[in-house]
């Protein structure tokens, strides 16, 4: 899995409700959740995001409530990966769950400048910064996160599991 986009820098202890706050959890739908992503942070952070830019956060990014919002916010606001020096564990997995990718780099995240433009191979492990040269990696993306990720997260790779299986009864 390769992305390759802009780097939108947030602090340390990022909570679910600075991610997307409360107010704006009358719906599930992407794009709404997305056109209000880190309106806790500041109102019009996301006017700054373009499809494919990277999120990348201090540490402990999505502590706070086990809310599934967080992360489809970050999808409908046009970011795939989030590259951070730790993740809270319910926020972690349910990114994957929803089909977001996050990379868990430590100290290597201070490496990283906002506005930076970042190619990432997931599969391998491998950050490169185009913008400062600087190469950053992690431990590759196991296959089977990769194929969860692929399907869009665990709905879609279930489904897609389920629809290998079923056999058409006629009566």
């Amino acid at each position: 899995m390769h992305y390759h986009g802009r780097v939108h820098k947030v602090g340390e202890h990022i909570d679910t409700d600075a991610i997307i706050p409360a107010r704006f959890l009358v719906t599930s739908d992407p794009v709404k959740l997305g056109a209000n992503c880190m309106a806790g942070i500041a109102p019009d952070w996301v006017q700054r995001v373009r499809p494919g830019d990277i999120l990348v956060a201090g540490r402990n990014f999505g502590c706070g409530s086990s809310r599934e919002h967080a992360p489809i916010a970050i999808l409908g606001a046009g970011m795939p990966v989030v590259i951070g020096h730790s993740f809270a564990r319910i926020f972690y997995r349910n990114a994957f769950n929803m089909g977001l990718l996050l990379m868990e780099v430590g100290d290597e995240v201070d490496k990283l400048r906002d506005g930076d433009e970042l190619e990432i191979d997931a599969d391998k492990g491998k950050i490169h910064d185009l913008s400062t040269g600087v190469d950053i990696a992690c431990p590759p993306l196991p296959v089977s996160m990769s194929t969860i990720l692929a399907s869009g997260g665990l709905v879609g790779y279930v489904k897609k599991r389920l629809s290998k299986h079923v056999t058409v009864h006629s009566g």
